[in-house]
């Protein structure tokens, strides 16, 4: 037996581990680039448009690189690091993938 932790899935009304729910939930949503390039965790992506960063006082460029995106679990929305910004969520129809 497992030490896996299981969660109740509404939809089937079974209890299933935990890793297998996670593994749905990810495979479930699709996010795609601006050009309609999949995307997926770890990707590296380019901006197609400038972008004005709230907060930041800061713009990133058109061709500015993006490494080792996450998805966030919203088919519009990826979370990512740039040097000096934290927390930086980018809508996809603005990336591009590598």
């Amino acid at each position: 037996m497992s030490d896996d932790e299981y969660i109740y899935d509404e939809a089937s009304g079974e209890w299933l581990p935990a890793s297998e729910v996670a593994a749905k939930a990810a495979a479930a949503v699709e996010v795609r680039d601006a050009v309609g390039n999949l995307l997926a965790d770890g990707d590296s992506v380019s901006l197609v448009k400038d972008l004005k960063v709230k907060g930041a006082g800061q713009t990133l460029k058109v061709g500015t690189v993006i490494r080792s995106i996450r998805l966030t679990g919203d088919p519009q929305e990826i979370d990512c690091r740039f040097d000096g910004i934290k927390g930086l969520v980018l809508r996809a129809e603005f990336v591009k993938k590598r």
